[in-house]
C-alpha cells in the first residue's frame, strides 16, 4: 500500500542522506554526513512504519522534516548561499506536503 506520506517520507530521507553524503564529498563536512545520514536514517525507518498504517509516524517525519526545513532556512539567511539551502527546502516543502496528506 503505496500513499503519498509513505512516498513524501522516503523521497525525503534519501535526500537527506545523498545531499549529507554531497556535502562531506564536496566540502569534506563531516557534520553533513553525519546529520543528513541519521536523518536519512529516520525518515526512511519512519516509512516502514508509515507502510504498515502506524499513523504516529507520518507525525513523527513531519516533524523530522519541519526540523530540517527550518535549518536549512537559517543556513540560508546565514550564509546567503542557495546550495544546499534553496533545494532542500523545497524538496522538503514538497515531501511535507505530501507527508501530511
Amino acid at each position: 500500500m503505496f500513499s503519498l506520506k509513505l512516498i513524501g517520507t522516503v523521497f525525503y530521507g534519501l535526500i537527506s542522506i545523498i545531499g549529507g553524503a554531497w556535502g562531506y564529498w564536496k566540502t569534506r563536512s563531516k557534520i553533513s554526513l553525519i546529520s543528513g545520514g541519521i536523518s536519512g536514517v529516520m525518515l526512511l525507518v519512519l516509512s516502514i512504519f508509515i507502510y504498515r498504517d502506524r499513523s504516529w509516524a507520518a507525525i513523527l517525519a513531519a516533524a523530522i522534516i519541519t526540523l530540517l526545513i527550518a535549518v536549512f532556512i537559517i543556513r540560508f539567511l546565514k550564509t546567503k548561499k542557495p546550495i544546499p539551502a534553496l533545494p532542500m527546502i523545497l524538496l522538503g516543502v514538497v515531501s511535507l506536503i505530501l507527508t501530511l496528506s
